[in-house]
């Protein structure tokens, strides 16, 4: 504002660099317009997640588990704890549908309570994961392993509680999946097989 009143050569001067800068600004600003769209579009949507994740753990802080939710790719901690935390929950059986198990679904079963049961339904049980399950249920609480065919989605049922699960245990996180909790029981489920 000053150099506006003034009429000194140097108050000119600036003032040109000022008005020179407001221009360039406006340029710049003109020009990467759609990458500000872009970034404000991501922080958009990265609060929206960041909401829905902070409400998961906040009903888990609160020993209530969530009834459904989306977790996306990248999440490969949030959904093992998640998982983790719905395994620890159990008081009496889990009781899993997948047709793609490894060693780290037996592994992660590990965190049950120790009077907790646990069963796995498969599509295939391969010599591999025949012999994984041999040398796991010979160190650890067994785990039993049947064939079953007739599924094609993922259940998990902790207690008498069914979850539909939309990716397999050993690839939580990987991709973008989401769970909900069915208004099934579990004893439904398991007296269909």
């Amino acid at each position: 504002m000053l150099s506006s009143v003034l009429r000194s050569q140097t108050a000119i001067e600036v003032n040109i660099q000022i008005m020179r800068a407001f221009v360039s600004m406006r340029h710049f600003l003109v020009s990467n317009a759609a990458v500000f769209q872009r970034l404000e579009n991501l922080e958009r949507h990265q609060t929206a997640t960041d909401q829905r994740i902070d409400r998961v753990f906040q009903l888990l802080e609160a020993g209530q588990q969530p009834q459904q939710g989306i977790f996306f790719d990248g999440q490969i901690f949030d959904a093992h704890t998640f998982v983790s935390d719905l395994i620890r929950s159990a008081q009496k059986r889990i009781v899993l549908f997948d047709n793609y198990i490894d060693d780290t679904v037996l592994t992660l079963f590990d965190k049950r309570k120790k009077n907790v049961e646990a069963m796995i339904y498969t599509k295939s049980i391969s010599q591999q994961l025949s012999l994984d399950i041999a040398k796991h249920n010979a160190q650890y609480r067994p785990i039993t392993v049947t064939v079953f065919v007739r599924t094609h989605d993922r259940f998990l049922c902790i207690d008498n509680t069914v979850y539909h699960i939309g990716a397999s245990l050993k690839d939580l996180g990987r991709r973008w999946f989401a769970f909900s909790k069915m208004e099934m029981l579990a004893d439904e489920l398991i007296n269909k097989v």
